[in-house]
């Protein structure tokens, strides 16, 4: 049998994609390094290493680099341990393939609404996360999570999503997301309880997330109360 590759996770303490990838590796309870990288000084050798500039990576056995998150969850679940965290069947496997991508772009709608410089934008941008909230509701189905009882790539994908908002809530006021979504909010609290979700950031996440929002100089930077701490 083939040894197990060495394998090292270049991350940020707040990046979302990284978390996709702790949280893979601990739900395949796979041994691993995690280097964490000031993005704000990034070092000669990740410049080396990241070919667009971001985290995460994973190095394998010290010298092949695997960059992009969903390419990373998906190497991982190719080539570790059980459980398989995608679907078997191929038609399964490519629409939870979709809803990963779907989390991208409802990421990418989080950094619209802290990057928010006015109130209109800021509304608007809530309105579209409800928007894609209401798609996930409809998708999913008696839970616990997004596939039933089996948990996957799609919730690894999701739990970094739902963490936002756990500052969100207790930092500005309510955005009504979740108000007609029930199965959503479900599946939000079964992450939340998962290890390997919760495990996947540092106990002061929620404080260096606070931080990074009230320096943003947005609309939601001006919602939050100076020096107020989440958690």
């Amino acid at each position: 049998m083939n040894a197990m590759p060495s394998l090292r996770l270049i991350s940020h303490q707040l990046c979302p994609y990284v978390q996709r990838a702790a949280i893979t590796l601990a739900e395949k309870g796979v041994p691993h390094d995690r280097q964490v990288v000031d993005l704000s000084a990034k070092p000669d050798w990740f410049k080396a290493m990241s070919p667009l500039g971001k985290v995460p990576l994973l190095v394998v056995d010290g010298e092949t680099v695997l960059f992009e998150s969903a390419i990373i969850c998906e190497y991982l679940d190719e080539t570790q341990p059980e459980p398989r965290l995608h679907p078997e069947n191929p038609v399964d496997r490519a629409r939870h393939r979709a809803w990963v991508e779907f989390a991208s772009a409802t990421l990418n709608a989080i950094a619209g609404l802290y990057a928010a410089p006015d109130e209109v934008t800021y509304r608007a941008k809530a309105a579209d996360l409800a928007g894609k909230m209401a798609w996930l509701e409809d998708a999913l189905g008696r839970g616990p999570y997004f596939a039933g009882v089996r948990f996957s790539l799609v919730d690894a994908a999701f739990g970094p999503v739902f963490r936002y908002f756990d500052t969100f809530e207790a930092t500005v006021p309510p955005l009504g997301v979740f108000d007609a979504t029930p199965k959503v909010r479900a599946w939000r609290q079964a992450l939340a309880a998962r290890p390997s979700v919760s495990g996947a950031v540092t106990t002061d996440y929620p404080e260096r997330l606070a931080a990074f929002l009230r320096g943003r100089g947005s609309y939601l930077s001006s919602l939050m109360p100076d020096g107020s701490a989440a958690g």
